[in-house]
């Protein structure tokens, strides 16, 4: 019967498991990965803007200071100029007080160089561009005016970096313009020195956009750099981001400029989005990985017992009857399962004992029957051959087969046991034979070589008798010259054969294959048949006839059954 087999194929619990586990806790990652650096991204974004808007207040701050101190100074000198007796004193005081003040310069309403106040230095006689008064002013109807930084250009060999206030006086000799040319140098290595990020910067413009200072002035000028922020310079204050780019601006209070704060995404935001998602990678795969050895472990631990009980499963199969179960420890519903299968183990094996037991009634019935069959067979081949003897008036030889054939139902019937010793098997072939000869007139001859040690086997009843009977009618009976016949018994290892072999005329393959498979109903060769079916059905399918034969050369028959002894196969 073909067994079903199913272990090996698909996978197996652990790799399922560790699996499942390792697929919820990857998407469970995934998830959170995905929202974290999504709300870290955001995160990050606000913070760079905050961190711009905090540079840029900062700056915004200085630089308000140095205006509002800008105005408290050109205050303080324009009340000199009117009230003081000797103005000239107190500004030379003030700029010996206050270093950062390159000079004080006044201007008549047309806009000429009225006085000029500076430590140590004279203006020149002739100047071809004065950077720090701008005569529009004049006509512009302002009262005063606070210029871009510039080079201070009065001065002969000097040209400081200065921002300059001017302030209108209207005195008793007239309209006049009162300059404060301030240094520019300390706010601008302030604003230089401002960094958002590895390359932000700040840098001032005035209310209409235009750039008031800018750190790289000199790439602005050659055209290597450009600002194009416009729309946000020009906008309210607060953060714009365009592109790459966070621009932040604030109003100088107490004056026209304004500060802006460039900052790049890419280095404030993408940049630490990237680590955080390689150090959320290296999180996630190390979570990965401690969970799928967390799962091999844990199914391990669980799944152990249910590899156990699948072995017990496959032990049993293989060897049903011997089996003996082991009860497998593990949890509550593996301890129920092992149970159930313990309960299963010993109905199955009942059952089998109960089939076993059945078998053999039905082989011993199934025996009874083909006994049966053959007794009469043999009888109406003896009486056959008594009655011819008494036609031929010859009773003593009748008397003799009588008593022969008395002996052959004596051990026939042997008390009703199917096995008896192969001495009592060998001396019932004998008395047949005897019989035999007697029909046949000594035309055959007849040997028996028996292995001593053989005897004391059990064979079944009525096994050489049918061959003996066969090679007589189907080799013998049809030759002229003498036949013969040589009985041999030997042992085979735990084997015994018998061999029963002729010179009669032999068969054909196809003759060989019709007596051991004969079809219900044909009456040839039906006591070979039956010898063969009676072996096959007490020893198993390994046992029975083997017959080769050649034509005109005569037929062999060997017959093997293992050695038997008193006692065994229900027999006493």
């Amino acid at each position: 019967m073909k067994r079903w087999r199913s272990r090996g194929r698909g996978m197996s619990m652990t790799s399922i498991l560790v699996l499942m586990v390792v697929c919820i806790v990857a998407v469970a990652l995934t998830g959170c990965m995905i929202l974290f650096i999504s709300r870290y991204q955001r995160a990050m974004e606000q913070s760079a803007k905050t961190s711009s808007e905090q540079a840029v207040e900062q700056v915004a701050s200085v630089v308000g200071s140095y205006t509002r101190d800008m105005n408290q100074a050109m205050a303080m000198l324009v009340e000199a100029l009117e009230e003081e007796e000797d103005p000239d004193a107190f500004f030379d005081n003030f700029l010996k007080i206050r270093p950062d003040v390159v000079a004080v310069t006044r201007y008549d309403s047309q806009g000429e160089l009225l006085d000029c106040w500076a430590l140590d230095r004279q203006p020149r006689e002739h100047i071809l561009e004065n950077l720090s008064f701008d005569k529009r002013l004049l006509e512009s109807g302002q009262e005063s005016s606070i210029s871009a930084p510039h080079a201070e250009s009065i001065f002969e060999g000097y040209y400081p970096w200065v921002v300059t206030m001017t302030q209108k006086i209207d005195g008793e000799d007239g309209e006049s313009w009162l300059a404060l040319d301030l240094s520019f140098f300390n706010i601008s290595s302030y604003i230089n020195n401002v960094g958002i990020g590895q390359h932000g910067y700040c840098f001032l413009t005035d209310t209409g956009g235009s750039i008031v200072y800018h750190p790289q002035q000199q790439l602005l000028y050659s055209g290597i750099k450009n600002e194009s922020a416009e729309e946000q310079l020009a906008s309210r204050d607060g953060n714009y981001t365009q592109e790459d780019m966070i621009c932040s601006v604030k109003d100088i209070e107490g004056s026209s400029w304004r500060v802006v704060g460039v900052s790049y995404v890419d280095e404030l935001v993408t940049a630490n989005v990237a680590v955080m998602i390689q150090i959320a990678l290296t999180i996630v795969a190390a979570v990965l990985l401690v969970t799928a050895v967390s799962s091999l472990i844990l199914s391990g631990v669980l799944s152990r017992p249910l590899h156990s009980l699948s072995n017990e499963m496959e032990k049993f199969e293989q060897n049903a009857a011997e089996y003996t179960y082991h009860p497998v420890k593990g949890a509550r519903e593996v301890g129920a399962l092992s149970d159930a299968f313990g309960h299963m183990v010993v109905k199955i094996q009942d059952l089998m004992a109960k089939v076993r037991e059945e078998e053999i009634n039905l082989r011993k019935t199934e025996l009874k029957a083909l006994q049966a069959q053959i007794n009469p067979h043999f009888l109406y081949n003896t009486l056959d051959s008594i009655a011819w003897m008494c036609e031929q008036e010859r009773s003593a030889d009748a008397v003799q087969m009588v008593h022969a054939l008395a002996t052959l139902f004596r051990i026939s019937i042997s008390k009703g046991h199917e096995l008896i010793p192969i001495s009592k098997e060998i001396e019932h072939a004998k008395s047949y034979l005897q019989i035999q000869k007697y029909r046949y007139k000594n035309q055959f001859s007849y040997t028996f070589n028996v292995d001593p040690a053989c005897e004391e086997f059990y064979c079944n009843k009525i096994t050489l008798q049918p061959i003996i009977e066969n090679a007589i009618y189907h080799g013998l009976d049809l030759m002229v010259e003498e036949g013969r016949i040589d009985v041999t018994v030997r042992q085979d290892g735990e084997d015994i054969v018998f061999t029963v072999e002729d010179n009669g005329v032999g068969m054909s393959q196809e003759q060989v294959a019709h007596m051991l498979h004969r079809e219900p109903g044909d009456r040839t060769g039906i006591g070979i048949k039956n010898v063969n079916d009676r072996l096959r059905i007490y020893f198993g399918e390994g046992y029975g006839l083997k017959i080769t034969s050649e034509l005109d050369e005569g037929t062999c028959v060997e017959i093997r059954m293992p050695k038997v002894k008193r006692g065994e196969y229900g027999e006493k």
